[in-house]
This record gives structure tokens, sequence and C-alpha cells, in this order.
């Protein structure tokens, strides 16, 4: 080991208190003890230094500043010797400038910075000190092949800025202030800093303000000391920066407009005003991006930019390698076709022999071409006239198909007809006969009290009054049956009316079935000359007389006897009694036989 366990333990402490990370004191001594047990002694200090130092490190715990220093003051004993011991930059300075570096190099081991990067920073430095950067020191530091290789280290850069190339006629203290002002916009994350005129919210007077902007935040403070910082503005996406006109004597105004506040601020001259509001407006748009460090990004930039641009080198170095290839390949066609030319001069020379020789066979053919052409030209003549003569046959087919299939259409369309007329016929045959059931379930009603009525008339006189109210209340029943058997007569004779409807109906189809069946007939007797088609089935036209509807007459009929004779008898009886009771009785059985007759 380089370093004894003593050094890695002073260290391990240092960087413990730097990072602001809370450890055991007993834990650190037992980790560095000298018996070869210890983590340290087992597998090295960087892994120690990742697992119990670096992996506790919490973000936004410690303050940065400090833990450089404490980095520089590691490395710079070893790396950084100015010439002589005499050099431009102060240890401050060059701290700062070492700070720079690291925040622009890339990020890989060891630290370089790009000749880009290099020339941004000088030119940062330049600026600020009011210098014109040199070209020519600037390309003698970057020109060497290593640096474009591999990139220009920290203590080269250093050595660089000691030779006050940059700095000539400048004092130190110039130098100092420049580095400090780009340390502070850059490391710091200061956007822009310096005095600007602020009016208060209560006392409503103006006071001029040390301001401070970052990205996130503009403190503003007493004086450029920033010992007393008077308040803070916190900008996000919800503020914005507007250029008011002058008022209460004060020119270049603008305002910061948060949620909560607007402040007023007034700049001393137009165009720090204008300075002041691109860069809120700067703040402001890194704070909607989620961005926390303006140079940050704008590193990131510069990076996208550099590998654009060696990705174009390469492509155009791979150009340049693509046409020098294809150049060769041109060169080694050219002599190819030299020497296809040649050949083909000499394949030229044989080719009109074998012209001449190919014209006297072509000639040869020809003729005997032109003879099969007249034959086939008389063949297809021949052809033509009989496909015409096949075409207008086909035609004539074509014709006649069709119109079979339009009597076919028709003739189906007749069917369906006769099948629905058929159906409506079933349905008031079924109609019907439900009403001659219920027809004669009343008739036998009307029969079984025409018994009673009878039984109650035979009864002695001694019983007459109880009869008499009795047969009323029958006479009323009977009344009413009889109301429901004109009803049901009724029905049946509208049932009757709609069979003969339905039967007209089906005569009707039958005789269009039979003269569709004649034309269907006609059109296919003449084809030919093929095998005879059977004919369409014929029809069966039923009878007008339904053997249904000649019993149900028969029934009705048997039915109406049989009631007029038991209607006789009953009225004999009736006569023998006399009375009230014989004229009720004649009149209802007249009334019966009345609606008997008109039914039937």
């Amino acid at each position: 080991m380089a370093f004894s366990q003593s050094s890695f333990k002073v260290l391990s402490h240092n960087l413990y208190t730097a990072l602001n990370i809370r450890h055991d004191p007993v834990a650190l001594e037992d980790h560095f003890r000298d018996d070869d047990d210890g983590p340290v002694s087992n597998q090295g200090y960087m892994p120690y230094l990742n697992k119990f130092i670096l992996d506790k490190v919490v973000e936004g715990t410690f303050d940065k500043e400090n833990v450089d220093s404490f980095c520089w003051t590691l490395c710079a004993k070893k790396n950084y010797r100015p010439k002589n011991d005499v050099g431009v930059l102060s240890d401050r300075d060059a701290f700062h400038l070492w700070c720079l570096f690291n925040f622009l190099s890339e990020d890989k081991y060891p630290l370089v910075l790009a000749p880009e990067e290099v020339e941004y920073l000088l030119k940062k430095i330049c600026s600020a000190i009011s210098v014109e950067l040199s070209c020519v020191d600037i390309e003698e530091l970057i020109s060497k092949e290593a640096v474009q290789q591999s990139g220009i280290t920290v203590w080269a850069f250093l050595d660089f800025v000691n030779t006050g190339r940059l700095t000539k006629g400048v004092e130190k203290e110039s130098v100092t202030m420049a580095i400090e002002k780009v340390y502070r916009e850059i490391v710091g994350n200061i956007i822009k800093e310096g005095y600007v005129w602020k009016k208060g919210h209560l006392r409503r007077n103006w006071n001029e303000r040390w301001f401070s902007l970052r990205p996130s935040t503009m403190h503003y403070y007493v004086s450029e000391d920033q010992k007393e910082c008077k308040g803070c503005i916190e900008l996000d996406q919800n503020c914005c920066v507007e250029v008011l006109p002058e008022r209460e004597g004060k020119r270049c105004m603008f305002c910061v407009k948060t949620l909560s506040k607007t402040y007023e601020m007034s700049a001393p001259d137009t165009k720090q005003r204008q300075e002041w509001t691109t860069a809120i407006q700067t703040a402001i748009r890194l704070c909607v991006e989620g961005k926390n460090s303006l140079h940050k990004d704008l590193k990131l930039r510069r990076r996208e930019q550099r590998e654009e641009r060696e990705r174009r080198r390469i492509a155009k170095e791979e150009e340049e390698q693509r046409l020098h290839l294809i150049h060769e390949e041109r060169e080694r066609q050219l002599v190819e076709l030299e020497l296809l030319q040649e050949a083909q001069r000499q394949a030229q020379a044989a080719l009109q022999k074998e012209e001449q020789k190919r014209r006297q066979q072509h000639e040869e053919l020809q003729n005997t071409l032109q003879e099969q052409l007249q034959l086939a030209e008389e063949a297809r003549a021949s052809m033509q006239v009989e496909m015409a003569m096949k075409e207008v046959e086909t035609e004539r087919q074509r014709r006649r198909i069709r119109e079979l299939e339009d009597m076919q259409l028709r003739l189906e369309e007749a069917l369906h007809q006769e099948i629905r007329a058929r159906q409506d016929e079933e349905s008031y045959r079924l109609a019907q006969a439900r009403l001659l059931v219920e027809e004669e379930e009343k008739m036998k009603a009307l029969l079984a009290l025409q018994e009673e009525q009878e039984q109650y008339i035979q009864k002695t006189q001694k019983e007459k009054l109880e009869l008499r109210q009795e047969m009323e209340t029958k006479s009323q029943a009977l009344e009413e049956a009889q109301h429901q058997l004109e009803k049901v007569r009724a029905n049946r004779h509208r049932m009757d009316q709609d069979i003969a409807t339905a039967q007209r109906k089906l005569r009707q189809a039958s005789t269009s079935v039979k003269h569709w069946n004649v034309q269907m007939n006609r059109l296919m007797h003449p084809i030919g000359p093929g095998e005879r088609r059977s004919s369409l089935p014929t029809v069966r036209v039923p009878s007008l007389r339904d053997p249904g509807l000649h019993l149900y007459h028969q029934r009705s009929e048997e039915r109406e006897k049989k009631r007029l004779s038991e209607q006789g008898k009953t009225e004999e009886n009736n006569r023998d009694e006399g009375g009230i009771v014989s004229g009720r009785e004649e009149r209802r059985p007249s009334h019966a036989s009345n609606g008997d007759m008109d039914c039937t």
C-alpha cells in the first residue's frame, strides 16, 4: 500500500466531517486496526470508500465548496507546482479554476476538458476582465495532437493560465475578481447579480438592493457582501416578468409577478433592464423544464453539438472513403470497358457475317409465314361467321331463359298466395269449430233449464207461489242464455262469411295457378334439342263443396229438429196448466223459434 492505514483513517474521518455523515469513532478504529482483519486490509480502500462513505452521502446535507476545498488540498500538493513557485494565479484563483474545470469536464476518469470547453472557459474569463482572447494562444494550446485526441488536463490548463499570456497588463485583483465572478456564475449557479432599485410592499419607498438570481430563487440583500438578506422571490411556472412604463421618477422599470405578490424594480439603464428580464425569463424556463442549473444545460447542449460534429466528421470521412472506393471502382470499370469495346469490335465483324446468313434465312421464313398467314386468315373468316351465328343463337337462348325465370318467379308468388289462402281457411275452420262447441254447450244448458222448468210445473198448487218465484228466476237465466245463444249464432254467421271469402280467394289463386301452369307449358315446349323437362306439378283446385261444411250443416239441422220437438212437448204441458205461466211459456218458445229461423 502506498499509504498507511493511519493515513486512510485520517482521510476517512475528514471525509465523514466534510460530507456531514454521522459515524462511530469506535467502528472507524475497528475498520483500520493493524491486525490485517479489517475491511480495508481485505478489500482495499476504494471498496471501503464506496460502501461506508459515498453510499451514505445525502444530497443537500453538506457544503459542496468545503468538499471541493478538501479535495483540492489533497490533489494540489502533488500535482500543482507553478514554475519557480511564481504565477499569475493565487491559490484561491487556482482552486476556483480547478472547480470550473471539474464542472465543465467530461464525466469519465481521468478528468479532461474538451478543446471547445477550454475555449469557452477562457472566453468567459477574458470577457469578465474585458480582455480580448488571443486566437494564437488558444490555437497553440489546443492544436497539440494529444489535446485534440484526449483533451487537456486540469494541471496543464492551470500551467497555461499561469504563463500570463491571457492577462498581460491586467492586475491580479482584476483577474481574481473575474475568476470569482465566473466561478459564482457557473459553479455557484448564479444566472445574474447586480444592484437594482426595488419598491417596498409596506412603506412603498424605493431602495437599492443587491439581487442574486438563481434558477428557482431570486434573493436580494442590503449590499454586495450578501450578509443581510432582505427577502427571496420564489420562481416557478406561475411567475412572469413584464416591462413597465416610467412613473414616480423611475426609469427602466420592470416587475416580477407571482401568484401572491408583484415586485416592482428599476434597472440603471435600458440594457441592464433587458439583461435582467431575459435572465429572469431564463430562470422561469429552467423551472418549467425541471432543470436546476443553466450551465449544466448549456454544457449538455455543447456536448451534444460536439457529438453531432463528431458524427458528421465520421460520416464525412466515411463518405470520402466511399467516394474513393467508387472512384477506384470507376477506373477499374473504365479499363474493363475498354477491353469490352475491343471485344465488341471483334464480335461486330463476326456478327455482320452472321447477319447476312440470318437475313437469307429470314426471307425464306417470311415467305413461308405469308403463305401460312393467308391460310389462317381464311380459316379465321370462316370461324368468325360461325361464331356470329352461335352468338345469335346464344342470345336467343338467353332471352328465353330470362323469360322462363320471370315466369317461375310469378308462379312461385301465386303458389305462396294459394298457401296463405289455405292457411287463412284453416284458421277460419278452427274458429268455426270452437263456436260450434260453444253452441252445443249452450244448447245443453238450455235443455237442462227446460227440464227443470217442467219438473217445477208438475208440482202441486200449494207450492205454486214458490214455483212462480223460481220460474221467474229460471226465466231470467233462460233469457240470458238465449241472448248469449243469439251472440254465438251471430258469430257463426260472421265466420260463415269469412269462410266464403277465403273460398273465393282460394278459387282465384287456383285460377291463377292454372293460368301460369299453362303459360309455363307453352314456354317449356319449344326448348330443344335437349331432353324434355318434366312440367311443373299442377295444383289441384279444391271442390267448391267442402265436406266439413256439409257435415256442419247436417248437424245444425238435426239439433234444430230435436229442439223443435222438445219445444212442442213443453207447449202441450203448458196448455194443461193454463194461467199466466202458460202464456209466458208460449211467448218464450215463439221468440226462440223466431231466432232459430233467422239464424237458419
